[in-house]
């Protein structure tokens, strides 16, 4: 088996043992890089020297005896909205092409302690909103691999890296996951900082992360984890045990809630047809449920949440470079500045209402289970595909992961996702684990 097509968690232990030296490895990943980067195009910013060196710095390291860090010689690729203090960060936009970076986000500086190998900055879309980057998926180059984080999926699918790190605003982790038949993980709003990544809306961005495995997002995941004072909306409670959450049997077998949600016409016909299939596996495990009718507005609060907030953050492209910027974000701003005070609280304020009642939902049901995406990733580049189906649960805050458990009619993936309550993310791990292994036996 080639270096590449390991996990990260055998990673970490083969070099811990001396099997291959972090050079090694990393190499193995700049020959995956060169077979396919034409043809994915899903880096932004990539410098075999700068990756080369931070792995000889660390095969020095395990040389001389030193504690070896969670991640130490796990090749990691960025998102190219996050901050970093030896690369560029170009936000996927050119206003922002000669930006340049002071320091690491608070993320990357945790990778880099946790001794991951920061391979380079993927691709996103413009100003991570809707106009697609240069990425094709892997799967099927002339279909789109997602939005905003592509370059992030499109990496992890090609093993052009085993991690990688995104966000989500709307669906940003969870739809490019599912297009491109990885794991995508958002955990609960408020565990990872965002100090130093691109702000589109304090309220609903999220951190999150792609892997080829569950084991290898919870080993991620966990370095990333942390209050941060830079980041006032870090929460200050204990960090989810994802690894050993997600190597765990549940105590029960856990009983999903299927949720008819008001937007079910959109999915693709071969997607329904999956999902009841899953169902029928599943069978006495799944419960069919209607949301109370007020949950139909979510999707037009997040909407006026989103836009007014990205009216705010990019007020100064708008008014000093709205030439080079697309009509799809200028339109987005530009509706930003139309919402009242009113509505926008209004927006805000229903955030809570719908955590009150998912708390108590949770009491009935381990997960919920539900599609990433209206099917397989479109058969055009023009567009990122329908988020729709993140949209609730980014809105709310709460922590999903997307499962490559399907195929669609084209034989492309078809993504499933687990949905669990705030600050639940264990559970959501040992839910996840076993669904995966009772539907792959």
């Amino acid at each position: 088996m080639p270096l590449s097509n390991l996990t990260a968690v055998n990673i970490v232990q083969s070099l811990k043992k001396g099997e291959f030296t972090c050079l090694e490895l990393v190499k193995s990943y700049i020959d995956q890089i060169n077979k396919y980067e034409n043809k994915i195009e899903a880096w932004e910013f990539f410098d075999e020297n700068l990756i080369l060196n931070q792995a000889k710095k660390l095969d020095e390291d395990h040389q001389s005896g030193k504690v070896h860090g969670d991640l130490h010689g796990v090749p990691v690729g960025i998102k190219d909205i996050f901050d970093t203090a030896d690369m560029p960060t170009r936000d996927g936009t050119e206003v922002h092409k000669e930006n340049p970076s002071w320091n690491d986000c608070t993320v990357v500086s945790k990778l880099k302690q946790a001794g991951a190998v920061i391979m380079g900055k993927t691709v996103t879309t413009e100003l991570a909103y809707f106009s697609p980057g240069k990425t094709k998926n892997p799967h099927d180059i002339t279909r789109s691999p997602g939005g905003s984080s592509s370059g992030s999926a499109a990496a992890v699918a090609s093993h052009m890296v085993p991690l990688s790190l995104g966000s989500q605003t709307n669906g940003s982790v969870i739809r490019p996951a599912s297009y491109c038949g990885v794991v995508g993980y958002k955990p609960t709003k408020g565990l990872i900082s965002r100090h130093l990544v691109l702000q589109i809306s304090r309220t609903l961005d999220q951190v999150g992360v792609f892997s080829n495995t569950i084991e290898d997002a919870a080993l991620i995941s966990e370095q990333l984890f942390g209050y941060d004072k830079q980041d006032p909306d870090t929460s200050l409670s204990a960090k989810p045990k994802l690894l050993f959450a997600s190597k765990q049997k549940p105590p029960a077998e856990p009983v999903f809630a299927y949720i008819k949600l008001p937007f079910m016409n959109e999915l693709d016909e071969d997607t329904k047809q999956g999902f009841v299939e899953l169902k029928d596996e599943l069978k006495g495990k799944v419960d069919e449920i209607e949301l109370p009718e007020g949950f139909a507005g979510i999707p037009d609060w997040h909407k006026i949440i989103m836009e007014s907030d990205m009216a705010r953050s990019f007020s100064e492209e708008y008014s000093k470079s709205k030439n080079k910027l697309s009509d799809k974000i200028i339109e987005a701003i530009e509706r930003g500045m139309k919402y009242t005070a009113v509505e926008y609280n209004n927006a805000l304020s229903k955030i809570e209402v719908a955590n009150t009642y998912f708390n108590q939902f949770f009491y009935d049901y381990d997960a919920i289970l539900t599609p990433s995406a209206t099917g397989e990733a479109p058969k055009y580049l023009h567009s990122t595909g329908n988020p729709i189906f993140c949209t609730i649960w980014t809105y709310c805050g709460m922590p999903c992961i997307n499962l490559p458990l399907l195929k669609g009619k084209n034989g492309l993936p078809v993504g499933v996702q687990l949905v669990s309550s705030l600050y639940d993310d264990e559970r959501l791990f040992r839910n996840a684990s076993w669904l995966t292994k009772k539907i792959k036996k």
